[in-house]
């Protein structure tokens, strides 16, 4: 891409109404039904972090911006979406075809019309096998030390959401593994951040799980997010 082309495609996702970040793992069969129900108007920013199924080229191809992330992590991932974001409000959500982008309008609006800083997606399972047992219980042990820690009466940790993009660098977010997305939460409410939830359908993935699909995975993202909440990330660059 020469200077001019770089230029226009910096200048066409600063005046786009939102940003979406969609880190990507080995995701070639979701990535067109997730491209196709990005919001009209937004820019789509996929986080490759080391596909070995062509997802890189597939995402380029339907249009979207891919910014490549050599060190694994869902973390990882989406930190450098929101590093390479330009646009005001930016916003987060899995690329396996579980949610649905479109969602997220209503949450950019909010945010845009000043009554939420950060708006979260509570997921309510939608079809058989959508949310394994194992990862929902997981998830409600780290929703209630969450309450006790922040006072936030939250249901899910889950990845969709939407926040202003220089509000959000300037949280310091180090986490690079599962637990940025409760680092975001905590560090936000201690910030003073107003935090809303709505609910949110939750489809079966497309492709195998990486994290949640097993006890292991969701026993390393457990164990992640109890770090963010005990003070002690992550350290950059540890594997998913």
């Amino acid at each position: 891409m020469d200077a001019e082309a770089a230029e226009a495609a910096t200048r066409a996702a600063a005046e786009a109404e939102a940003e979406i970040v969609l880190p990507c793992l080995d995701e070639a069969e979701a990535l067109p039904w997730v491209l196709a129900r990005v919001p009209r108007g937004w820019r789509a920013i996929v986080v490759d972090n080391g596909s070995t199924d062509g997802s890189a080229e597939i995402a380029r191809a339907l249009g979207a911006r891919v910014v490549h992330e050599p060190r694994r992590g869902f973390g990882a991932a989406c930190h450098a979406g929101l590093t390479a974001a330009t646009a005001e409000i930016v916003c987060f959500c899995d690329c396996d075809a579980s949610l649905d982008p479109a969602l997220l309008a209503p949450f950019v609006h909010e945010v845009r019309a000043g009554t939420a800083d950060l708006v979260l997606g509570r997921r309510r399972p939608a079809g058989r096998g959508a949310w394994p047992a194992h990862a929902r219980a997981g998830n409600l042990a780290l929703a209630r030390l969450l309450r006790r820690r922040t006072g936030l009466r939250l249901h899910d940790l889950g990845p969709l959401r939407a926040a202003r993009r220089a509000p959000l660098l300037a949280l310091g977010l180090t986490d690079r593994r599962s637990g940025y997305p409760l680092e975001m939460v905590v560090r936000a409410a201690d910030a003073g951040w107003r935090i809303t939830e709505h609910d949110v359908p939750y489809l079966p993935r497309t492709g195998v799980s990486k994290v949640t699909g097993t006890w292991r995975g969701t026993w390393q993202a457990v164990r992640d997010m109890s770090r963010v909440l005990d003070g002690a990330p992550a350290r950059e660059g540890a594997a998913r």
